[in-house]
């Protein structure tokens, strides 16, 4: 995970570039999770929802992997977007989650592609897709380590 990481910082060292990961990397999960959450699911088997709850399980699952630390964060972070999926969903409706599913999705690919056109280097993932991952992560990283949770050996 380290050499993930390492690369994924080589390539994202511009400040607004950063600034602008902070906020859409998070958006982009919330919102994959969002609309895999409206994807309908036979109801004499599973729960709306289901899907979105594979992708996380199968995320945590590489995450846990790769760094145990990291896996155990994130998917705190992954369950409170589920819930929040969950409660949108109920409360307002499937339409109203895929619509907003989509529109933050939208708004926060372009804020990534701008943060990497000002850092004058393509987006990770275009290399390797695994790096749709590592974007997570290396944000998960980067706050751990500032609240002085570090990585033991």
């Amino acid at each position: 995970m380290r050499d993930w990481l390492d690369s994924y910082s080589r390539d994202h060292q511009h400040p607004t570039n950063q600034w602008l990961h902070w906020v859409c990397v998070p958006l982009i999960v919330w919102s994959a999770i969002a609309m895999l959450w409206t994807i309908p699911v036979p109801q004499a088997w599973f729960r709306p929802g289901s899907w979105a709850v594979l992708a996380i399980v199968l995320s945590f699952t590489w995450y846990w992997k790769h760094s145990r630390r990291l896996g155990a964060a994130l998917l705190a972070v992954l369950s409170v977007f589920a819930f929040s999926c969950f409660w949108i969903f109920q409360q307002l409706g499937s339409a109203t989650l895929l619509r907003a599913g989509i529109g933050v999705f939208v708004v926060a690919w372009i804020g990534q592609f701008v943060g990497h056109l000002i850092e004058g280097r393509r987006p990770s993932f275009l290399t390797d897709l695994a790096y749709l991952l590592v974007g997570p992560a290396w944000l998960m990283d980067k706050l751990l380590r500032r609240i002085g949770f570090r990585e033991t050996p």
